[in-house]
């Protein structure tokens, strides 16, 4: 996951591939309450990691049910319907889906056991209503408080009598989950005899009570309904765990990736999305058919689809979105693509999610050049003339920072020249798809001159890979150190006992190395030889082969295929002048020779090597002159490069100055 403060995307260009979907939020959340709710044992697979479920797993182990790894999969022992703690303060963050059913249900059972419950979240879950929860469940005797504002978060629940009688009346049009809150709590009243709920108003978002009724019935529960309006449990209703229970990919994630497909697949190889299809019980699998409507061609399985580009420009369209709130936000930025304006209405639900989404929709849309129009449950997008390059902001909100992605692609729209995108605190997508980025650079493809290249060079112990690390754990870039590749050549060779001026061999050597790179350091041949990679005789012979011109040929390639999305922070002593000359921001990092001595010999000892700082410093300054005149690649800075001496300066300070170089040359 990316925990920048930005992801820059660069121009994007084409997608193929396939995508396994996490699992669904809504489902993940519902079996995790239902199984903590039942008689017996439930082994839930599938079960989505995101920000969302982690803090529902939380708040059922401090009420005192037991959630247990298995394998892959979750063990979720249930309380059956009784109290193993009666006093909780518990954080939900900004999870509705963990927020009003755990209210309604902790309401019922305080006043039937005798509880105390106080139920809190994020400041914005402190602005997202909840009143007309509470008023349904008033209705019945439970006791609730609010402990800030009327109306909203944070609850204490505390006692009270609840008592089955006239209907239950609950407003519909504002969210469907207070309906599923009450229709998951109130089988824990059931053996007071039939609970009838009624919806007052037009009930929105239909597909997601669909949800909460077919999981209810996995569960033991059936529940009769008239239409929308009118919903009964039967009496004496009781949760039983279905054994085992698989969560189906969540729908609303599927469709970044339908329109993915959209967009930028061939039918030739189309791009495919396994974990929901055909079978699913999610109402958000319908944007397949918003996407179809907009030109997309889709091949569908019971557990997967296929998707490519059909009709170019997309079409426009104008839709009633009730049935499928949370994707509509997909085809806000699908929009950008299409033939003219394109309107989405009924999707009044948007301006209580986790921020206002017609608003940021609209304000955001319109930095990248559309033209937008909103209304109290509607907007309408116009696809931008002139395509701007744009830092978007996320509002803490996971589906803007996914759906907007796909404004990447807007060199297939005629951009020109195409332009990046900027997503303000990525990290946000790990409400519910920690990975999605990495999912979506693992699909897609760009022309390589399209992803960002910083170089940074400079002379042995300058402190380049510092630096380098600093830099691209920052931006979230891929790091090569190339003189990792040399020592590692370097260390090949001394075991395999080929001299320093056998350039043949170490051609040959240097060009079937089996390297690699991870967050545990660096790979040879199965070995972490990280260490082994940083003795000083290793660090002299590399400088000795990396004279040789067919080493350095034979290393070329590897190097440049660092070069991946969404960008790279390259450190060596040529990356500005040899492998990278196009790179936008090439650094030339410098310091003393005795400064430079003076590090190595910190670094040496602090590993437990043996130095000799005199040594140490007639050294490097040996191998400065060596690397400035050999014929090939000589040490020098790029004529474009910017010079930072860091003699005197910390990382941080070093790190700093390179990102304010890099931000002079992005547009935003």
């Amino acid at each position: 996951m990316y925990a920048t403060e930005f992801l820059d995307l660069p121009p994007l260009r084409a997608a193929a591939g396939t995508v396994r979907l996490p699992g669904s939020k809504s489902i993940s959340n519902r079996v995790l309450l239902l199984a903590a709710l039942s008689d017996g044992a439930t082994l839930i697979h599938d079960l989505l990691d995101s920000d969302d479920t982690r803090v529902m797993i939380t708040a059922l182990k401090q009420l005192g049910c037991a959630v247990e790894p298995q394998g892959e999969a979750l063990r979720v022992t249930g309380l059956g319907g009784r109290l193993a703690v009666r006093e909780a303060q518990l954080f939900l963050g900004n999870a509705g889906t963990a927020m009003r059913p755990l209210a309604a249900s902790l309401a019922l059972l305080a006043g039937l056991h005798g509880g105390r419950f106080e139920l809190g979240g994020v400041p914005r879950m402190h602005e997202r209503p909840i009143g007309d929860l509470v008023d349904a469940l008033r209705q019945i005797g439970c006791q609730i408080d609010y402990l800030g504002n009327e109306g909203y978060p944070p609850l204490r629940l505390a006692g009270g009598q609840p008592r089955v009688g006239a209907p239950i009346r609950v407003r519909g049009d504002v969210s469907s989950q207070f309906l599923t809150a009450l229709l998951l709590a109130l089988p824990l009243l059931s053996h007071q005899g039939e609970l009838v709920i009624e919806v007052e108003g037009e009930l929105i978002s239909k597909p997601y009570v669909e949800i909460t009724l077919n999981l209810l019935r996995r569960f033991g529960v059936e529940v009769a309904r008239d239409g929308w309006s009118r919903f009964t449990i039967p009496a004496h209703s009781r949760y039983r765990s279905p054994g085992d229970i698989h969560v189906e990919g969540d729908a609303s994630s599927a469709s970044y990736f339908i329109a993915l497909g959209a967009l930028a697949a061939d039918a030739a190889a189309p791009l495919r999305i396994e974990g929901v299809g055909a079978d699913s019980i999610q109402g958000d699998i319908r944007f397949v058919e918003a996407a179809e409507a907009m030109g997309a061609q889709v091949r569908q399985g019971p557990n997967w689809l296929e998707v490519w580009r059909g009709a170019w420009p997309l079409k426009a369209l104008d839709l009633d979105c009730n049935h499928i709130p949370d994707a509509a936000m997909t085809l806000a930025v699908m929009a950008l693509y299409a033939s003219g304006p394109t309107r989405l209405r009924n999707i009044a639900s948007w301006r209580v999610k986790e921020t206002d989404r017609i608003t940021a929709m609209a304000t955001e849309l319109r930095k990248l050049g559309a033209g937008v129009s909103e209304g109290p449950d509607f907007i309408e997008v116009t696809p931008p003339a002139a395509w701007q390059p744009a830092a978007i902001r996320t509002y803490d909100d996971h589906r803007i920072a996914m759906c907007f992605s796909l404004a990447a692609f807007n060199g297939l729209a005629g951009a020109r020249p195409p332009v990046p995108v900027r997503i303000l605190d990525p990290k946000c997508v790990a409400k519910t798809f920690p990975d999605y980025f990495e999912t979506l650079f693992g699909v897609v493809t760009t022309d390589p001159a399209d992803i960002p290249v910083i170089t940074i060079d400079g002379p042995t112990a300058s402190g380049k890979g510092t630096l380098a690390s600093g830099v691209a754990q920052k931006l979230g870039y891929h790091l090569l150190d190339s003189g990792a590749l040399y020592r590692a050549t370097a260390l090949a060779a001394q075991r395999a006992g080929i001299p320093a001026d056998d350039e043949a061999r170490l051609a040959a050597l240097a060009a079937a190395l089996p390297l690699h790179f991870d967050e545990q350091g660096v790979w040879l041949d199965g070995e972490n030889v990280t260490d082994a990679l940083r003795r000083e005789e290793v660090g002299a012979l590399a400088s000795q082969i990396s004279a040789h011109p067919a080493v350095r040929c034979a290393l070329t390639g590897l190097q440049l295929a660092f070069r991946r999305l969404p960008g790279l922070v390259a450190d060596g002593r040529d990356m500005g002048t040899v492998i990278f000359p196009d790179a936008p921001l090439k650094v030339f990092l410098t310091a003393s020779a005795a400064t430079r001595a003076e590090r190595r010999h910190k670094q040496l000892i602090s590993k437990g090597f043996s130095a000799n700082i005199d040594d140490l410093l007639q050294d490097l300054e040996a191998r400065d002159a060596r690397d400035r005149s050999r014929s090939t690649a000589p040490l020098k800075p790029a004529e474009d490069a910017m010079s930072l001496d860091n003699s005197a300066l910390s990382i941080e300070a070093s790190v700093q100055q390179v990102l304010d170089w890099w931000q002079q040359r992005r547009p935003f």
